[in-house]
């Protein structure tokens, strides 16, 4: 199973909101990086989690909030 599944599966409310957020940007964000951005909202300890693994894709543009915190 892919991640995003399991993001849906696991954690709905958060993978829904991501997609929203995802959707709202125009392709300038990844529903993964999206994803990230609201797990931290609520979740805020999570964020060891925030630096593993991201790295925009080539037409996306990195979190601008991720930059911020680290």
């Amino acid at each position: 199973m892919s991640t995003s599944v399991w993001r849906w599966l696991l954690s709905p409310w958060t993978s829904w909101r991501a997609w929203q957020l995802a959707r709202a940007s125009q392709g300038n964000l990844s529903f993964d990086a999206a994803w990230r951005r609201t797990r931290l909202e609520r979740h805020p300890d999570d964020m060891p989690y925030q630096h593993h693994g991201h790295v925009a894709a080539h037409n996306e543009i990195e979190d601008p909030r991720a930059k911020q915190q680290r």
